[in-house]
């Protein structure tokens, strides 16, 4: 692989997620007030079915993402105590390509071990086409249902222009100005219950395609769309992408992510880190920890961590495509029992193929049950 994250899925694929794509519906009209974005401080030296009724195509996601470790930071500072939120209880969409298998396999001999690992779990639910007419609705159509289920949805706005540096998964809004339009009708569907939003993975970690000054534009959109959706839902918690251990080095993750907007409250809950990768969870803790005492900021920002497909850690030799061996991780929830950790997530759905055991973006028995033994 590249020393950036790259997909290997063409527009219109998916890797790893639920995905609430565009049914062609009608349009929406409510949007959030929206805010003028900040001066922002310079580098310091350095899916499946939608809440519509049909099932949709999958849509591009990032692939995972192998670089060679970058040095580590000493952690410094004691961990300040977390605020949890009031549910501990994560929302499983009941639409999935792993559920739609399941329903339409009764008599399948994989089916009971990848219901009960699988598919009885909850995943995040990726918005990754570009459609504004329609995305306030379907953003609400989860949350809402997230709300009368009693539980806090994972939603991932992915849309951002220029994504996956013109890779396999390239696509997003036509322009940052298209791209803050919206975000601003994302936002105007998180409703009032709490929310997680996984916001645009790979945009800062993946950000050294563009030019210094695409970049800094590119950050100055992701720090005013993290104020504009945590302005429309004050329940809403915002994360930042942090790439993963095997990535940036801490105190380079952290410096793009301070000139994203991550550092500050108004528009940031922490960072997250290893979205469709295979590190063990243990090196993302150390990793998001360390990151976090290089960002300083805001007191109490945490971190997520994607565990979907991390119980064995990343493959020795490097391989990054549906690797064999590889098994689920943690069970996402709300409640790790780790400083600083906010969340186990599974941002990637497992079962979901990279392009090498299934076609990209589609759920694979197979590879879903070698998973889950």
């Amino acid at each position: 692989m590249a020393a950036v994250a790259s997909a290997v899925v063409a527009v219109g694929t998916v890797t790893g997620m639920i995905s609430a794509l565009d049914d062609g519906g009608g349009a929406d009209e409510a949007r959030p007030d929206v805010t003028s974005s900040p001066f922002l401080e310079p580098l310091p030296a350095v899916p499946s079915p939608s809440a519509s009724k049909t099932s949709a195509p999958p849509s591009p996601s990032p692939s995972p993402s192998r670089t060679g470790p970058g040095p580590k930071a000493a952690r410094t500072g004691t961990p300040k105590p977390r605020t949890q939120p009031a549910s501990t209880r994560l929302y499983r969409h009941g639409d999935s390509q792993v559920l739609d298998w399941v329903r339409a396999n009764p008599g399948d001999a994989r089916r009971p071990l990848i219901e009960s690992r699988i598919a009885d779990h909850p995943a995040a639910v990726w918005f990754a086409d570009y459609s504004p007419a329609t995305i306030t609705s379907r953003v609400r159509a989860i949350t809402s249902a997230g709300a009368a289920a009693g539980g806090v949805p994972v939603v991932v706005p992915y849309v951002v222009p220029d994504r996956d540096c013109g890779g396999a998964s390239q696509g997003g809004a036509p322009d940052l100005d298209a791209y803050d339009a919206w975000i601003d009708r994302f936002a105007a569907g998180l409703g009032s219950g709490e929310v997680v939003v996984i916001l645009e993975p790979d945009a800062i970690a993946q950000s050294d395609c563009l030019s210094e000054g695409r970049r800094t534009a590119r950050f100055t959109s992701l720090a005013r769309a993290g104020r504009v959706l945590k302005a429309a839902n004050p329940r809403a918690r915002v994360y930042y992408d942090a790439g993963h251990s095997d990535w940036n080095s801490p105190q380079k993750q952290a410096a793009l992510l301070r000139r994203a907007g991550a550092a500050s409250a108004a528009s940031s809950d922490g960072i997250f880190s290893n979205v469709s990768n295979f590190n063990r969870t243990a090196d993302e803790i150390a990793y998001v920890r360390r990151t976090l005492d290089a960002l300083g900021g805001a007191a109490g920002l945490g971190a997520v961590i994607d565990t979907s497909r991390n119980g064995n850690g990343a493959p020795a030799d490097g391989e990054w495509c549906d690797p064999a061996g590889r098994k689920l991780g943690q069970a996402p929830t709300l409640s790790t029992g780790q400083a600083r950790v906010d969340a186990y997530l599974w941002v990637k759905l497992p079962g979901e193929s990279d392009g090498c055991k299934g076609s990209p973006g589609t759920f694979t028995p197979d590879y879903a049950y070698d998973l889950a033994r």
